[in-house]
């Protein structure tokens, strides 16, 4: 299929973005960070491309679905918010150096989805309702600020770790953001993806209503969820009443992530339950 020769091109794509946001902490040379952003925004246009042909390619085959409805589909789009929100972020903060942290979570997306079948299927019964939408796309966009937050608490744990190390070369540490800002940037990542969870686990519940009848039947992927959702209440809690900032709130936040994957994977793989086609 044409898409999946083009999610292929935006890996490759991704895979010297990254390359070349190392290379830009590196050598701290600004024509390196520009070309990595120019980069990794022209993955984000291919990417999307692919997007949009995969759709069109459902259309074509009868089924008119969007490109989330399987394992395979939903790789390669959660990749696609994580890079979108990235790119934004980037451009709004301009702290190029969290791109080598952030990129190899969307290449490694998608060179997951190589693994599965990118046939296009018909909806099973369950997914055939407006509610797939609204419910799929929040939770995504929420789990990608989630893996953003992810990657900058792992920068920020890395220069902890080398401030606290006697004798660190001050050189690489000049080469990474400052922890306080790299602390407000998870900060401020998470703050956008938890609104979105929120609204999906409530999308959810109302098209849980609609196709089987009650809002919450503790399925494995609704309680996981929530269980996420707790967590990242957690951290927001934590900072606003204990005041909690720097390594315990970027522990916490590696550790919500954890969570989003087992709810995002785990479940589907090690858990039977009403979302297993899931």
């Amino acid at each position: 299929m044409i898409s999946s020769k083009l999610f292929g091109v935006a890996m490759i794509t991704y895979i010297l973005a990254t390359l070349n946001y190392i290379a830009y902490i590196a050598f701290k040379k600004e024509n390196i960070g520009t070309m990595a952003t120019i980069i990794t925004t022209c993955g984000l246009m291919i990417h999307s491309a692919a997007l949009i042909t995969r759709t069109v390619a459902s259309y074509q085959q009868g089924y008119g679905q969007p490109p989330f409805t399987n394992l395979y589909s939903s790789m390669v789009f959660f990749s696609w918010t994580i890079i979108l929100i990235y790119v934004i972020l980037e451009f709004k903060f301009k702290q190029k150096s969290i791109g080598a942290f952030v990129t190899p979570i969307a290449f490694t997306c998608l060179a997951y989805a190589t693994l599965l079948s990118d046939q296009i299927e018909p909806l099973v019964p369950a997914l055939q309702s407006n509610w797939l939408l609204s419910h799929v796309i929040t939770c995504f966009f929420g789990y990608a600020a989630f893996a953003i937050a992810c990657g900058i608490s792992i920068m920020y744990l890395i220069r902890d770790v080398l401030e606290e190390k006697k004798g660190a070369d001050s050189t690489i540490l000049n080469m990474l953001p400052s922890m306080d800002l790299l602390d407000e940037l998870a900060y401020k990542a998470i703050v956008i993806g938890f609104p979105f969870l929120t609204i999906g686990i409530i999308t959810g519940a109302a098209w849980a209503n609609y196709a089987w009848g009650t809002y919450w039947s503790w399925d494995p992927k609704e309680t996981w969820s929530l269980i996420t959702w707790f967590v990242y209440a957690a951290f927001l809690h934590a900072r606003f009443a204990a005041g909690w900032k720097g390594k315990k709130t970027a522990i916490l936040s590696i550790i919500g992530f954890c969570f989003v994957l087992f709810t995002y994977l785990g479940v589907s793989f090690l858990l039977s339950g009403l979302h297993s086609y899931a």
